[in-house]
């Protein structure tokens, strides 16, 4: 289906919203208290900006705004969660781009369809992945890292955060560009692959912007290439990878979703608030310090595109790296 399709298609699913029964004013909520569920496990880049935003929506909602994890599945526990949900504005979907549009490019069936069954709300952030090594790994960049692997194929293997996630699919792509030879390790969650790779355990891995940086800081871990098109804040001098010579062009962003059906009201509302914390100066300075530069605001319209685009890009990436999973 093509982009234009998809996009039609959204906003015929917000029209119907407006059916008799239930249009809401955007003054009638919220009503009690708004969980934001997200499909990764505490201590993320993703929970890190989710609980962020949390803070700042209750303040702005006047209405307490909860973090709810649920990892697990690709992330398809956490968003199925929010599929079941009333869609009322009182459940919400915090995900990045790795289980939004990632996980249904690659996941052969899901219980839900992310163009049908959630509204694309506001994006909140956007920004690269970084790739790693372990601090005895003798390469410093990634020409560096390539001729290292492959003078030594099946030597090395590569973590990532989970079968299916932009590190997993960015490392395939890159061995099919390079002819490296290297096994993928997935691990549940960030956590304990950054404790493995900074202890030497594992060599190489890709991970979230902000995660790694305290253990690069420390010595015990080196970043050599970031994703998308802009480098971190917290480490200048790391390189995109379009700057090194292999161009990629999805960006990784994170965003708020609601189901499909929520009030047209409740969703204005909710990206017209989200909007106004994301162009705050105090947002701008917490964003840096986790190694995000703050991203534009974009409309909802806006960000309805991105979200329509990248379903089509990472499936044909996925495709072309055959990258699936039997669920």
């Amino acid at each position: 289906m093509t982009s234009r399709r998809l996009t039609m298609k959204w906003l015929a699913l917000a029209a119907a919203a407006l059916a008799p029964g239930l249009t809401w004013a955007a003054d009638e909520w919220p009503s009690k208290t708004v969980t934001m569920i997200t499909p990764t496990s505490p201590g993320t880049g993703t929970d890190i900006l989710a609980r962020a935003l949390a803070q700042r929506l209750a303040a702005a909602l006047k209405q307490q705004v909860i973090v709810d994890n649920r990892p697990g599945a690709s992330g398809v526990l956490g968003i199925s969660a929010v599929h079941k949900a009333a869609a009322d504005g009182h459940t919400l979907l915090y995900s990045s781009a790795s289980t939004a549009v990632i996980a249904p490019a690659i996941v052969k069936t899901l219980p839900y369809d992310m163009a049908k069954d959630f509204v694309p709300v506001a994006q909140t952030a956007a920004g690269g992945v970084l790739l790693l090594v372990n601090a005895e790994v003798p390469a410093k960049n990634l020409r560096e890292l390539v001729g290292l692997v492959k003078a030594n194929p099946d030597t090395y293997s590569y973590g990532t955060w989970g079968i299916g996630s932009s590190g997993h699919l960015m490392m395939e792509w890159l061995k099919k560009q390079t002819g490296m030879k290297m096994t993928h390790v997935p691990y549940k969650g960030v956590s304990q692959m950054l404790t493995e790779l900074s202890s030497g355990v594992l060599k190489v891995a890709w991970a979230d912007p902000g995660s790694p940086v305290p253990f690069i800081k420390s010595g015990k871990m080196r970043a050599i290439a970031i994703s998308g098109n802009a480098r971190g804040p917290q480490v200048p001098s790391v390189q995109t990878l379009a700057e090194q010579g292999r161009p990629f062009d999805q960006v990784g962003w994170f965003g708020v979703f609601a189901p499909t059906g929520t009030p047209p009201a409740v969703v204005k509302r909710l990206a017209d608030e989200i909007n106004k914390i994301q162009a705050s100066p105090e947002l701008a300075t917490l964003m840096q310090t986790i190694n995000f530069e703050p991203p534009p605001v974009k409309t909802q319209a806006q960000f309805q595109s991105i979200v329509v685009n990248d379903l089509q890009a990472w499936k044909k990436l996925a495709a072309d790296v055959g990258v699936t999973i039997d669920n």
